[in-house]
């Protein structure tokens, strides 16, 4: 399965899940990266880190490890 930090510069995807055992779960789905919502990746910085994606309108940036626990269709 895809994770959000495969994504290339300019793709998108929609979330299938979020891997609850790792430790910045809860944040990534309190900013709005749930289940179901189809997410674009906007920019990569210099260092491949941190990410930046269209989230529900918005921009947020995260951590490509971070990115790593979610799962995509």
């Amino acid at each position: 399965m895809k994770t959000a930090a495969e994504l290339k510069f300019g793709e998108r995807g929609v979330i299938n899940s979020i891997d609850g055992s790792h430790p910045s779960s809860r944040r990534i789905l309190e900013v709005g990266f749930t289940p179901g919502q189809e997410i674009e990746l906007l920019s990569i910085s210099a260092f491949n880190d941190p990410l930046a994606f269209s989230v529900r309108g918005t921009i947020i940036a995260i951590r490509k490890n971070e990115a790593d626990c979610i799962k995509l269709l």
